[in-house]
C-alpha cells in the first residue's frame, strides 16, 4: 500500500532525475524542478514495468508461510511477536477511528515482511 501511495504521483517517486536535487533550501525555482524530474516516456516506462511486474503481493510483517523451525521454544517466539504485533495493529486501528485522516503507515498489517521479491 505505502508503495503504491508514494508512487501513484510521479514527483512523489519519480523513476529518475535528470539533474541532482538542490543543495540549499529555497534555491528551487519551476523551472529547475522541471529540468529535474524525469521525462514523460521514462515515468510511463516506469509505470509500465509497475504493472508488468507487480510482485508477491503484500506479505504482513510477522507472516512466514514457510516453517523453518520444528522446536518450540522458537514457535513460542514467533507467536509472541505475531500476537505483540497484533496489539499494536489493534492500537493503531482503535486510534485511527477518531482521526479525520486515518495513519496506516506504521500499522503491523500494512508493513511488508521483506523487501526482497
Amino acid at each position: 500500500m505505502l508503495m503504491y501511495d508514494l508512487g501513484a504521483w510521479m514527483p512523489n517517486f519519480p523513476s529518475s532525475m535528470r539533474n541532482p536535487p538542490p543543495q540549499a533550501k529555497g534555491t528551487s525555482s519551476l523551472e529547475s524542478y522541471l529540468d529535474t524530474i524525469p521525462e514523460v516516456n521514462t515515468t510511463s516506462l516506469a509505470i509500465f514495468q509497475g504493472a508488468l511486474f507487480p510482485g508477491r503481493g503484500l506479505r504482513s510483517l510477522g507472516t512466514y508461510p514457510d516453517e523453518h523451525f520444528t522446536e518450540e521454544e522458537p514457535k513460542q517466539l514467533i507467536k509472541a511477536f505475531q500476537g505483540r504485533l497484533a496489539q499494536i495493529s489493534q492500537g493503531i486501528q482503535e486510534r485511527n477511528k477518531s482521526l479525520p485522516i486515518p495513519y496506516r503507515y506504521l500499522d503491523p498489517c500494512q508493513i511488508e515482511n521483506s523487501t526482497s521479491i
